[in-house]
């Protein structure tokens, strides 16, 4: 069992991601306030997986990343998100299914102006998924197998 240790939206397209204590987790949409739910992510015309990204607080850490730096929704402690592939899953009361690894990408390594980064996160760059069943998410809230 994992926990919420930081939930983050933008609402543009590389638009600046910010914390948000609790979030609206909307069944085949996406967080309620977030780019993706309203069609404005950067990624939005791509495979229809972007409804929540997850990483984990551990990666993030030793990468050094800022807060929301990342720019995944959903911090984790606690869980390996690589194990959730193909799987479904609670993150608070929502239902979710992992559907692929969230690989970095150059447009990350653009934005955070961080050489390299696509290297040092190859295999640990979080988790694509999709929410099956919609719900409220809150700091704290537990991520576990369903």
């Amino acid at each position: 069992m994992g926990i919420i240790e930081s939930i983050y939206i933008a609402e543009t397209a590389g638009g600046a991601m910010y914390a948000i204590p609790t979030a609206t987790l909307i069944a085949g949409k996406g967080i309620e306030g977030d780019r993706y739910a309203s069609l404005k992510g950067t990624f939005s015309d791509y495979v229809k997986d972007h409804e929540l990204t997850l990483v984990e607080a551990e990666v993030a850490e030793e990468l050094g990343f800022a807060p929301g730096e990342t720019r995944r929704n959903i911090l984790t402690r606690g869980i390996r998100l690589n194990d959730l592939v193909g799987k479904r899953f609670h993150v608070g009361d929502a239902l979710c299914e992992g559907t692929r690894f969230c690989e970095p990408c150059a447009y990350l390594e653009k934005v955070t102006e961080r050489p390299g980064l696509v290297k040092q996160m190859v295999g640990r760059g979080g988790l694509r998924a999709i929410i099956v069943e919609g719900g409220t998410v809150k700091l704290g809230d537990a991520v576990t197998k369903a």
